[in-house]
């Protein structure tokens, strides 16, 4: 009997002692785990700063090129309305030479405008795959944060 009340004694002085360690344990773990939330909340922020300037310089490219194209199309639709006035214009004998002559400059305005369209397709392609990238370097920013986060509450946790 004098072991049963021994050991309900030390029971209860066991969990006194935890009881009182308990709250100061969970203080620390909560603070770790305050900081980490702070931590991981500036990481995510500065990823979508990054995704945002990243998609803006696609937007950017984007705009760029198209105005680029629209240029090089009207030349081309300027260079038709060009040929089909000196075919109108020209003596009857002189219609065939006229039309091969602005079918050969309509041509040639025709390869210049798709030369435009490649290039700009691949400035915008270039962008893209940087903004890409960027975004990738900054999500694996933000993973990386999340992480050591996670680790430094385990350690505070493990601490007490």
């Amino acid at each position: 009997m004098n072991k049963l009340l021994a050991t309900l004694i030390a029971g209860v002085f066991a969990s006194a002692a935890y009881a009182q360690t308990t709250p100061a344990v969970n203080a620390d773990v909560a603070k770790e785990q305050a900081n980490a939330n702070k931590d991981i909340a500036k990481a995510e922020s500065k990823e979508a700063k990054k995704a945002a300037e990243a998609d803006k310089d696609v937007a950017k490219a984007q705009a760029k090129a198209d105005e680029k194209k629209a240029k090089a199309h009207a030349k081309v639709d300027k260079e038709h309305a060009k040929a089909a006035e000196k075919v109108a214009k020209a003596d009857p004998e002189d219609k065939l030479k006229a039309e091969a002559k602005g079918d050969k400059n309509v041509a040639e305005a025709n390869a210049k405008a798709a030369k435009v369209d490649a290039k700009q397709d691949a400035k915008v392609a270039k962008e893209m795959a940087e903004a890409n990238k960027d975004k990738a370097q900054a999500a694996a920013k933000t993973a990386e944060v999340k992480g050591k986060a996670a680790a430094d509450v385990k350690a505070e946790a493990a601490k007490h």
